[in-house]
């Protein structure tokens, strides 16, 4: 079994260390420590919430009793460039013979120092978000496709559309539905094993490469789930967002929302959901038809009877399910997806 250190040094928070999170909430018993000076002695669930009590240390030193076999960099910053501290840590694993596992645009296997150090001490890094060579460029297979695709999208960057495309699959394969999860991005394929990070492929290639993964799944799947990059609405991340809606051509949606966020991440207002959904559809208008199946709602920072009742509101304006899947585990937008599989077939 693979024993994973995170590093997250300054960034364990809820957003901020979206890999290492995910490794937390889904993976817990395979982490056995994280890195991060600032919460240091505390445990995983003191800061975030959820971890099964993993404890949050100063150093990968502290680490190296518990027999690390891999270090993941938990976060993956704007411009991808290892701080001076993580490339301490990381150098740190490497001597003490733990794989490396990194997310970033900044590839480690051409880091001269890093690689040179890795093929010394014979350990393996693993560039998440490496893009395929040679690239695909798209066929139009979409329109001869045996089964229907569900894609997550979202009103923001970080509203949980991994986290919802993740327990949607799991909670489909629990019915013995065959379901496949199709990873955008470096967690997303880190805890699936399979995918790729669409936001490091070329635009031209975007729509090609989500197309060939669809393409390549089992004759037999009922449904492809696909994580969303992004938003529509984002000025900064919207390229990689429509790149993969129109790769994807999904024939249905469910939205991602977390209602006490009024700016994005580029600071810029968010608009009503109504309008992002319509958005969405009139974007797949020239090629398909599709419909949302389903809100689902980050509310971690709001009290339970705040979330009952955003999500109550929200179901009585769009007649469809609502639900915080983490939070509630309500299986009524499960249940609709489930009778969509039934009539698309």
């Amino acid at each position: 079994m693979k024993r994973f250190v995170i590093l997250a040094i300054g960034s364990l928070d809820y957003i901020l260390s979206k890999t290492g999170n995910m490794l937390l909430r889904y993976r817990p018993n395979e982490v056995i420590s994280i890195i991060d000076p600032l919460h240091a002695g505390k445990t995983s669930d003191e800061v975030l919430g959820w971890g099964d009590k993993i404890p949050v240390v100063k150093s990968f030193d502290k680490s190296k009793l518990n027999k690390p076999t891999h270090l993941v960099i938990g976060n993956a910053p704007q411009g991808g460039i290892l701080s001076d501290s993580e490339r301490i840590e990381v150098i740190e694993a490497i001597k003490n013979k733990c794989n490396i596992i990194s997310g970033m645009h900044v590839f480690l296997n051409e880091d001269d120092e890093i690689s040179d150090l890795a093929n010394k001490h014979d350990v393996k890094i693993v560039d998440l978000r490496k893009p395929p060579n040679p690239p695909h460029f798209p066929k139009g297979s979409w329109i001869k496709r045996k089964f229907p695709v569900l894609e997550v999208v979202g009103s923001d960057c970080d509203t949980g559309k991994m986290t919802t495309a993740w327990e949607i699959t799991m909670a489909l394969k629990k019915k013995k539905r065959r379901v496949e999860f199709i990873g955008t991005g470096q967690t997303g394929i880190l805890l699936s094993g399979k995918g790729i990070a669409v936001d490091a492929v070329t635009s031209d290639f975007l729509a090609g490469e989500v197309e060939y993964l669809l393409d390549s799944l089992p004759k037999n799947t009922e449904l492809a789930v696909i994580e969303g990059q992004g938003a529509i609405n984002n000025m900064y991340y919207s390229s990689v967002t429509l790149g993969l809606l129109h790769g994807a051509m999904p024939d249905f949606l469910v939205f991602t929302h977390e209602p006490n966020r009024n700016l994005d991440v580029a600071k810029w207002k968010i608009p009503k959901i109504k309008d992002l959904m319509k958005i969405h559809l009139e974007l797949l208008k020239p090629f398909k038809n599709c419909s949302f199946l389903g809100i689902n709602l980050l509310t971690h920072r709001m009290s339970d009877k705040e979330s009952r009742e955003i999500i109550n509101s929200i179901i009585d304006k769009f007649n469809i399910p609502v639900a915080d899947l983490i939070r509630f585990k309500d299986n009524q937008l499960i249940n609709k997806i489930e009778k969509a599989i039934d009539i698309w077939k």
